[in-house]
């Protein structure tokens, strides 16, 4: 926020209140939280890999592959509408990409996305 009473001193100097924070753009910083991410993802360890793909996005928001893996991990999660959300995202940008047939495939199994915890199968019964 700007030091007080400078509003006065500058006219015009208001900031607009649809003004948020401003993050770095550093496609290199989130090729590498990708690249951790990918690795917290095959160790299963899917809280990590989530925060280094956000970490990721926040640095490059177009980023394709990491919303394509935040899908992924938030799927393993449960979070089925974010995990919507990211492989939406992901076939907006890369309608033709690399990922576009997993990302169509999960998109077609995920329920509705008013869920928003896996559901768990039912108790086999004993014969």
């Amino acid at each position: 926020s700007p030091p007080p009473g400078d509003a006065a001193q500058h006219e015009g100097a208001e900031l607009p209140s649809d003004v948020q924070e401003l993050h770095p753009w550093d496609p290199h910083r989130a090729d590498k939280d990708v690249e951790v991410g990918d690795y917290y993802l095959k160790q299963k360890n899917y809280r990590a890999a989530i925060w280094r793909y956000q970490d990721a996005l926040e640095y490059m928001p177009n980023h394709a592959i990491a919303m394509f893996r935040l899908g992924q991990a938030l799927e393993k999660t449960g979070d089925v509408s974010g995990a919507r959300k990211n492989y939406e995202g992901y076939l907006k940008i890369l309608p033709k990409g690399e990922y576009d047939e997993e990302a169509r495939k999960a998109l077609e199994r995920l329920p509705g996305t008013a869920q928003t915890r896996p559901i768990s199968p039912p108790a086999q019964k004993d014969r």
